[in-house]
């Protein structure tokens, strides 16, 4: 099991998204019910639901991350583990760094190469901007 010391990955948290026009694309999802959490020339970020399920969508100016899925997590500790898990397993991994919205994060890739995040969000949810 590549996750040894860890409790696993229990939620999958967002999708995010490439998007031509962010604008368009935001009204598009905010005219579905989804509301705006944080908005930014380059990035915005919507939640869905009771359980905040979440959709980020990258504008072409973004270049911090590309389309991706992300494991959200309610402790640090937990993603900084599982980090150390997966390098300590031979899986190449980026380093945990902090998010501007109050996040912590580190990306990588799956035996497929699809990307993902495995994403600390604080108990109190994902910092608003709007």
């Amino acid at each position: 099991m590549l996750l040894k010391e860890s409790k696993g990955v229990k939620r999958i948290g967002h999708i995010a998204l490439r998007v031509d026009n962010l604008d368009r694309a935001k009204s598009f999802y905010m005219s579905l019910g989804m509301s705006l959490i944080w908005d930014d020339k380059d990035w915005s970020y919507l939640e869905a639901g009771k359980g905040k399920d979440g959709l980020a969508l990258l504008g072409p100016g973004y270049t911090a991350a590309g389309p991706h899925f992300a494991f959200h997590f309610e402790n640090k500790e937990e993603v900084a583990i599982i980090q150390n898990n997966l390098r300590n397993s031979g899986i190449k991994v980026g380093p945990l760094h902090e998010h501007r919205d109050g996040t912590a994060s580190f990306y990588m890739q799956d035996t497929e190469g699809n990307w993902l995040e495995m994403l600390y969000v604080p108990a109190e949810g994902i910092q608003s901007n709007v």
